[in-house]
């Protein structure tokens, strides 16, 4: 198994209480750690708004983050879990992508999705459209970034988008092209598209869930001439890893009040319910290792964990780095 961990970077409240002068340097002490301690990759989400709900809190963009994550760093990936495609014409993304690709020496993986948090949508202007539109325009974006990382001059006449002669230099320095993450568990559509284009995949709010998913991805495989193997399946994990029990708890109970001012103590607790305990991803290192396991068996191959309190206590991200990861690895 491999995995990648999240940066803090407001969207889920995580640097709140931080001074604002020490936002940039707390993302980049987490980011070191992240690379120093064997993650594979670094994740950001594309958000503008708080969850889970808005808040006048900070929430960085992914993209602005990509670049200068790559610039402090040396080796670890750098992921967006995931682009909204909504956000920006396909062909600026690529070229976004692409001077990024450079200027990391070749470490972006390129996470997109058809988008679905409708308040920040209306708060920015885009068009929030039904989900056939949105994944319609997923397919052509993909299409579109991959032209363009590989032809030296694309036209592309589609329903949603038009090129007429764009280049794209630099070439990205990944080879066929930067990986297609294609996040979504949209059975009819998003997983059609992940079938034909994606290299990874990113689905699963549970076990079940996850193996029905990829059953359901297997099968649009098998219609469009795809090796299901070929595509590496991944989810994305809440985590806390505490050396005891009576870390764990203790752990838990500063979940639930860092988010009480927001959302109230009933949803808090609901948050920790839903997020840790009902997933399992709350406990020891040996608990954890067979909770991933039962994933492994499934499939899954590729793990992105989420600590909330990594901006204040790595602690639990560095804990989890050595002795979890080398028992799956």
């Amino acid at each position: 198994m491999r995995f990648g961990a999240f940066v803090p970077q407001g969207w889920r409240l995580d640097l709140v209480g931080i001074d604002r002068s020490d936002h940039w340097s707390t993302m980049v002490e987490v980011a070191k750690v992240i690379e120093s301690s064997g993650y594979e990759s670094l994740w950001v989400y594309d958000h503008f708004h708080t969850v889970p709900v808005p808040t006048q809190e900070v929430t960085y963009e992914a993209w602005t983050l990509m670049a200068a994550l790559a610039a402090v760093t040396d080796t670890v990936r750098l992921g967006q879990m995931c682009t909204c495609n909504s956000y920006r014409p396909p062909a600026y993304l690529a070229k976004v992508a692409t001077s990024i690709d450079s200027i990391s020496n070749g470490r972006v993986e390129m996470g997109i999705g058809a988008g679905w948090y409708e308040h920040e949508y209306k708060g920015y202007g885009y068009d929030f459209d039904k989900p056939s539109v949105r994944i319609g325009r997923l397919k052509e974006a993909v299409e579109i970034m991959q032209a363009l990382w590989t032809q030296d001059e694309v036209s592309y006449d589609g329903k949603h988008y038009q090129l007429d002669g764009a280049i794209c230099q630099p070439k990205p320095v990944q080879e066929p092209h930067i990986p297609l993450w294609i996040a979504g568990g949209g059975e009819q559509l998003t997983l059609n598209v992940a079938a034909r284009h994606a290299q990874y995949t990113n689905f699963g709010a549970t076990r079940d869930e996850f193996i029905h998913k990829s059953n359901v991805l297997e099968g649009h495989c098998t219609d469009v001439g795809r090796d299901f193997d070929d595509i590496v399946r991944t989810s994305n994990f809440n985590v806390i890893c505490a050396e005891t029990e009576a870390g764990v708890q203790e752990a838990l109970g500063w979940t639930k009040a860092h988010f009480t001012p927001f959302v109230g103590a009933e949803r808090a607790a609901e948050i920790v319910q839903s997020n840790l305990l009902d997933a399992g991803t709350a406990g020891t290192p040996e608990q954890l290792v067979e909770t991933l396991s039962a994933w492994s068996e499934a499939g899954m191959e590729y793990a992105i964990t989420y600590f909330a309190d990594a901006a204040y206590d790595t602690s639990g991200l560095e804990l989890f780095a050595r002795e979890v990861i080398p028992a799956l690895s």
